[in-house]
Parts: structure tokens; C-alpha cells; sequence
């Protein structure tokens, strides 16, 4: 589970932070394709957070979101944003039916699960999703890229593309699209968490922190050149997420 201090960082942030920001833009071209061409029923968001994602969603594709998250201290923030349907469950039980939804949202969630502990939610995941239902998976990548920010956010784990493709695949999915994100800011990154974190040796600490306005623009620019990149069918190699859409199989729960 997410450390529960961290919602208050994200409700603070999320509709305007450079990485908010940029990210949604990513998620939009990847989602518009195949928002213009199919009508999606309801969709479930596991580990919505505060459910902001959700309130977009809704707001850009009319789908009929149900948003989940483990944690009541986001769920709060959601009646804020007058949200109905949350609940208070976990991604590894989910509360509902077999075939119960069109499409699954699930952003930064599975990180938060032990190593090697993914195949229990991924299978609630394709149990819940009717047969050709939509997955949107977002995964934080590259072990070499894990922060004091990744301690404090109580992230157990990260993905390569191949593994996060792997765990898809075999539980029933054929993957849509998958590439890397957050690419651009890589050396930047690199240089931030292995060698300017150890040598300053700070206790963990969130990265979601507002930042002077001059900064969060020219932080923003990667994201959006990365948003129009994948927009026109462009994947990155390497990056600090990654981004799998897929659709579920219909021989296999």
C-alpha cells in the first residue's frame, strides 16, 4: 500500500504539477485511438488514489468510472471532488463479479505490491474484465531508477517493458501498445537518484512537491514532446514508466 502521508502531496499537485500534467497528455494519446473507436461500459480505476484520474476520465471519454483504492484517506479527497461509486478494497480481492467492466485503469499500483507479487491482482484484474475489455497499465521502471521518493511512496518493486509484457501476457491479454515514458528526463533522473541522493544522504522524502513556475514549465516540455512522439505511433526504448494498453482475451479469465 502507498504510504497514506502521500495523498496529501498528490491532492495538492495533481491537476497542475509538471508531472501530472505531462503524464495525463501521454495517456490521452495512447487512449484516444481506442476511446474513438470503441463505446466502453463501466470502468474500473484499482489504486485511484484521490480519484482525480477518474473525474478526468469521466470528463474526457464519458466513461462510467468506478474508482477503487486501498486507501480511505484518498477516497476522501474524491467526495471532494463529488465522485460517487469509490470503494474501499483491495486490488487483490476485488469486490465485484466476473465480466463486470469494459475497462480497467490501473496507474503506478502494482509497483506497490511485493516482488514477484503482481500475478495476484493481474488475475482479479482479467477476472473483473469482460471479454475484449480495455487494460491501461502504468508501472514505475527500471530498478536502477528507484529514489528516496520510491521509499517514502513505500514502492516495492519496478518493471522492465519485457516483464510488465510478460505479466500481461500471460494472464490473458494481447497487448495493444506498450512503450516506455517519462524517457527525455532520464539522464536527469539518473544523476539525481545515483549520485546526488547518496551523496547527500537524506532520508526518504516525496518528489511530488510544487516547484517555482519557471521550472515546472521547462519540466513539463519533455512530457509533451514525449505525449506528440507516442501520439503518432512513436515508442521509447528506455524511460521511467511504463505504459502497457491491452485487451483481454476472451478464452481465458
Amino acid at each position: 500500500m502507498m504510504n497514506p502521508a502521500e495523498f496529501a502531496n498528490i491532492a495538492r499537485c495533481e491537476a497542475d504539477f509538471w508531472w501530472f500534467r505531462g503524464m495525463r497528455k501521454i495517456m490521452f494519446r495512447l487512449l484516444d485511438p481506442v476511446a474513438a473507436r470503441r463505446r466502453l461500459g463501466p470502468v474500473l480505476e484499482t489504486g485511484c488514489g484521490t480519484g482525480h484520474f477518474s473525474k478526468v476520465l469521466t470528463e474526457r471519454y464519458g466513461w462510467k468510472m468506478f474508482p477503487l483504492d486501498l486507501g480511505w484517506q484518498g477516497l476522501e479527497y474524491g467526495k471532494g471532488y463529488g465522485l460517487t461509486r469509490m470503494v474501499q478494497a483491495d486490488i487483490q480481492a476485488l469486490p465485484y463479479r466476473d465480466a463486470s467492466f469494459d475497462g480497467l485503469v490501473s496507474m503506478d499500483v502494482l509497483v506497490h505490491m511485493p516482488p514477484d507479487g503482481e500475478d495476484t491482482p493481474m488475475r482479479e484484474v482479467a477476472r473483473v474484465l469482460r471479454p475484449g475489455g480495455l487494460l491501461a497499465l502504468r508501472v514505475s521502471a527500471l530498478d536502477i531508477l528507484r529514489s528516496r521518493h520510491s521509499a517514502f511512496a513505500h514502492e516495492r518493486q519496478r518493471f522492465t517493458r519485457a516483464r510488465a509484457l510478460a505479466l500481461v501476457e500471460r494472464h490473458g491479454f494481447r497487448v495493444l501498445r506498450a512503450t516506455y515514458a517519462n524517457s527525455l528526463l532520464l539522464p536527469v533522473a539518473l544523476a539525481k537518484f545515483r549520485i546526488w541522493e547518496p551523496l547527500t544522504n537524506q532520508p526518504p522524502t516525496s518528489g511530488v512537491q510544487p516547484v517555482s513556475p519557471w521550472l515546472d514549465s521547462l519540466l513539463g516540455i519533455p512530457l509533451s514532446l514525449e505525449s506528440a512522439w507516442i501520439g503518432v505511433g512513436g515508442n521509447f526504448p528506455l524511460g521511467q514508466s511504463c505504459i502497457v494498453i491491452a485487451e483481454r482475451l476472451p478464452d481465458v479469465i
